[in-house]
């Protein structure tokens, strides 16, 4: 049996940080990836080699602002290993149904001119939206670079500027009570609370459904903060796609000495007296972990389909019920479409610019539309007869994804994973066919065309993938390409359970990290890095311990004796 102190199961880009970690601190890692490619969610395939050579295609995280809110870039110093991040400027482009759009460039001053072309006061109403948000995340940033049970490491993140913004949005009991009720509420209602115009809340409330549920969602109202990070730090993607940050990760982890493993299956996690030991792949090859096993999957298929139930009855005899039944997903997921392009979409009555599809581009023609999209799918209906969508044109940004003068489309449009009524049928009992699939795809693509007419003789070659297959290719549960729904009543400390939101869980030397934990979904590497600093906690002596929490809080009075 090969031995090594971590064994981590996937290596998606959270277990790659979180490898990368324990690397540098000495320990020996493996990571085990079941597919044939490293990198989980955030790839970048030459999916279709014989209908499109040379086109390069995200299949599915593309967008990169939450990594740019903590450290991991800079302390796994990344550019050294080939990453280059390209900031987006415009951000976001949404052409609405009456002839007006909505153009979000980095700039917020920008933005609000753009606004100020149709609404005085909803330009100056978004320039106020913008700087209370960015406050809230300047706030409450400290606490994603934490484990969320840890108060010392969440207050050793707080330094001066962090304060200020604190108190600037809770200082008072007015003030924090507002921020409690906005925490409470949908986006919905938060945007007619702010704004007038449909063409700019609809884009606005497309944005906050990202976090994958309607508008009309309560406890989602903090969706209404995406578009603030656009403004600040800034929307970026890696030169050469998402995979290239995958790549830079590779590259540290193998320069450390890490061993990636790819077409590993993991089928069990070994316990041995209350403690995990190792993990046994497809054919019988077994690994023996010294030091700990780190999940980078959810923690509902790691303990109802890896850990055997004796072992988890015995850690804790309401884990596997608590999992099976306390989490809550909401059927949706995405049906993603990939299209080679012999040129851009144009967006002519839109007073089209090519630099508009730098960004973002979103087809919401007005809350309700975006209501529907995703409330339809919630309910197992495909939002089809009038779709809304997110799509980008990455080549815009970065040509060395395509053949010179050519272009890659990259759609995402929002789908039950489970289509009411096709029970049984379908791939993996979901419904979803080659035929259906395609045929939803036909009518997304019908009506991108309806604002730009080019597209479909554009279109070189497509690839469409349904929820199910992208469920199967993820290994997501129920294509939760989150792990875990983003709502508030599962975030922080309830991530994915209260009882093993801080990385460890109830078998000893079992740790979880990914997107099912805190802070959450999206590339962030957060998941990754607050696991490690957990794990090397747990191998600290008491005096390496205490010496730590001494230099957070002396950091935190530093800061508050700055601001006073």
């Amino acid at each position: 049996m090969q031995s090594y102190d971590v064994v981590i199961i996937g290596a998606g880009h959270n277990g790659l940080v979180c490898a990368a970690y324990l690397l540098k601190a000495g320990y020996s890692v493996l990571l085990l990836e079941k597919r044939s490619v490293p990198g989980g969610a955030a790839t970048t395939e030459e999916v279709m080699p014989e209908e499109a050579p040379g086109f390069k295609f995200n299949l599915c995280a593309i967008d990169h602002e939450f990594i740019h809110l903590g450290p991991v870039v800079e302390e796994l110093e990344l550019t050294k290993y080939g990453l280059e991040y390209l900031f987006c400027d415009p951000v976001v482009f949404c052409p609405h149904p009456d002839g007006k759009y909505f153009l979000g460039h980095k700039s917020v001053e920008k933005t609000c001119a753009e606004i100020a072309r149709y609404s005085d006061r909803d330009a100056k109403k978004y320039a106020e939206f913008i700087d209370y948000w960015q406050r809230v995340t300047k706030a409450i940033t400290p606490m994603f670079n934490a484990p969320p049970k840890s108060i010392i490491d969440i207050a050793g993140n707080y330094g001066a500027q962090n304060i200020k913004d604190l108190l600037s949005v809770i200082g008072g009991v007015d003030k924090a009570l507002d921020l409690v009720r906005n925490m409470l509420t949908s986006p919905e209602d938060l945007l007619n609370e702010w704004f007038d115009s449909e063409f700019l809340k609809a884009p606005l409330a497309r944005l906050a459904a990202e976090l994958g549920a309607p508008p009309s969602q309560k406890t989602l109202a903090i969706g209404a903060m995406m578009m603030s990070l656009r403004h600040n730090p800034g929307m970026a993607r890696p030169r050469g796609g998402t995979g290239a940050l995958v790549k830079a990760l590779l590259n540290l982890v193998k320069s450390q000495g890490g061993v990636v493993l790819c077409d590993q299956h993991v089928e069990q996690v070994l316990v041995d007296d209350g403690r995990a030991v190792g993990v046994r792949v497809g054919g019988g090859q077994e690994y023996r972990a010294n030091k700990g096993v780190i999940s980078n999957i959810d923690a509902r298929r790691l303990f109802l389909q890896m850990v055997d139930p004796a072992d988890a009855h015995s850690a804790d005899p309401n884990l596997r019920d608590r999992l099976e039944r306390r989490i809550v997903n909401n059927n949706e997921t995405i049906l993603k479409i990939d299209c080679a392009l012999s040129e851009v979409p144009r967006f002519e009555r839109f007073d089209h610019k090519d630099e508009y599809l730098i960004g973002s581009v979103l087809i919401a023609d007005s809350v309700a539309h975006v209501e529907e999209a995703h409330s339809l799918a919630t309910r197992g209906i495909i939002p089809d007869s009038n779709p809304s969508m997110y799509l980008d044109v990455p080549t815009v940004l970065d040509p060395s994804m395509a053949p010179e003068g050519k272009h890659t489309l990259w759609i995402e449009f929002f789908a039950p994973y489970q289509i009411a009524g096709a029970e049984g049928t379908g791939l993996k009992g979901t419904g979803w066919t080659d035929e259906l699939k395609n045929k939803v795809a036909d009518r997304v693509i019908d009506k991108l065309a309806d604002y730009a007419p080019n597209l479909k003789n554009a279109i070189m070659a497509r690839r469409v993938e349904s929820p199910a297959e992208l469920g199967e290719r993820l290994g997501a549960y129920k294509g939760n390409y989150y792990h875990v729904d983003m709502t508030l009543d599962q975030m922080v400390f309830f991530r994915p359970l209260p009882e093993i939101a801080n990385y460890k869980t109830p078998i000893e030397d079992l740790y979880l990290t990914g997107a099912g934990t805190h802070p959450g979904g999206s590339i962030s590497g957060m998941p990754g890095r607050n696991c490690a600093r957990v794990f090397l906690n747990t191998q600290q002596p008491i005096a390496q311990k205490l010496k730590d929490a001494g230099n957070t809080v002396k950091s935190a009075v530093e800061s508050v004796f700055k601001i006073t």
